[in-house]
């Protein structure tokens, strides 16, 4: 895939550069406590850094932390000098006095409106503190928002580092070396259908836990209680393949909800990473939200003494991993939970368009780009 790459441009000293991030992380206690996410884009800023770019930078925030994105600025003002903007009136004086290699944090987009709904008015004030954009935020780049589609309209838009390290990465599951075992977990099972019927013809091996073992086993009989299952009935037959492998137990709670994997479980699934080349894994096994931990971190730790390649993501997956401090063990660690799905389904995302177009425009003269 022919991205439009930020590491081929040059001269972007005392240029002003829009650039997208996913800064959506974890916050308690007004401190950030998960910085995943933050680590993952370093490198970009530090590449604009040296570069003497003027640096708008643009996120978002949504969780029970708040909705200011004041801790995270906290966090990066640590390594790079950073003023914070809270409005667009405060932005303009900011960008006015960036100096080159500087940078400024715009306050959380989706505090806007206008983020959501992709309003060309919200668009167009962004744009008009930009000279380029860029977009380094691929675990956001399933949603056409206004910072996501919206900006490469009218700005010359280019894929940061990481997210062309996400395309590449993610596009070479879709033809891993073999045997390849895809284990997919969380819930949600409507919106993991097609993906599912996609990899039990396209992978090897097949491994459905967490909630969406839910719909399986109740279809074959067992009592699943108070457990998650989908509103919908779902015909299933049609993937109730000889590669298709479920949980055998399940640790349960009150009303025989299921929450984790069981012992049993945990054994298959360690003889199926063995018998891998490549594995790819998104979401946990268990409630992982609610403390229901212990499936999940034990297959990162098998996935991680074993010698298979490996890409993984999901929210509740990374935070496993980094909680036993293995993300080292792991070929590569997507910073997409949706995103990272919706690529794998599709091969494209509202935001990859969105840079292809802009390009195309640009090297077809039917743009002023």
């Amino acid at each position: 895939m022919n991205l439009p790459l930020l590491e081929n441009q040059k001269n972007l000293a005392g240029k002003k550069v829009l650039l997208r991030l996913d800064l959506n992380v974890s916050i308690k206690d007004d401190k950030v406590a998960d910085d995943f996410r933050i680590r993952k884009i370093l490198p970009t800023l530090e590449l604009l850094h040296k570069a003497g770019a003027r640096t708008i930078i643009l996120s978002h925030l949504e969780g029970k932390g708040g909705d200011s994105l004041r801790p995270v600025w906290q966090e990066l003002r640590k390594r790079f000098l950073m003023s914070f903007s809270v409005n667009f009136s405060e932005l303009a004086k900011n960008v006015g006095e960036l100096e080159n290699g500087g940078f400024t944090l715009f306050e959380n987009l989706r505090v806007n409106a206008g983020e959501k709904a992709n309003d060309e008015n919200f668009v167009r004030e962004l744009v008009s503190f930009g000279e380029i954009f860029v977009n380094e935020a691929f675990a956001v780049s399933h949603r056409a928002h206004a910072s996501i589609v919206g900006i490469p309209k009218f700005l010359p838009s280019f894929a940061g580092p990481l997210f062309a390290e996400e395309v590449t990465r993610l596009s070479g599951a879709l033809k891993p070396p073999r045997p390849a075992l895809f284990i997919l977990g969380g819930a949600k099972f409507e919106t993991k259908l097609p993906l599912l019927k996609k990899f039990i013809s396209l992978y090897d091996t097949v491994f459905v836990g967490g909630a969406l073992a839910n719909d399986f086993l109740k279809a074959q009989g067992f009592d699943v209680g108070d457990s998650l299952v989908s509103k919908t009935p779902i015909d299933l037959n049609s993937l109730i393949k000889a590669n298709l492998h479920l949980p055998v137990d399940t640790i349960t709670s009150k009303g025989k909800k299921i929450v984790d994997a069981g012992p049993k479980t945990l054994e298959i699934l360690r003889k199926l990473v063995a018998q891998a080349q490549f594995i790819l894994w998104n979401g946990p096994l268990g409630e992982y939200e609610i403390g229901f931990a212990a499936g999940t971190k034990n297959l990162v730790t098998i996935i991680a003494q074993s010698q298979a390649e490996s890409v993984v993501g999901g929210g509740d997956t990374v935070a496993a991993i980094s909680a036993l401090g293995l993300e080292d063990k792991f070929g590569f660690v997507s910073t997409g939970g949706g995103a990272m799905l919706d690529f794998l389904a599709n091969e494209t995302l509202p935001g990859l368009r969105a840079l292809l177009i802009n390009k195309e425009l640009r090297f077809s003269g039917q743009s002023a780009l």
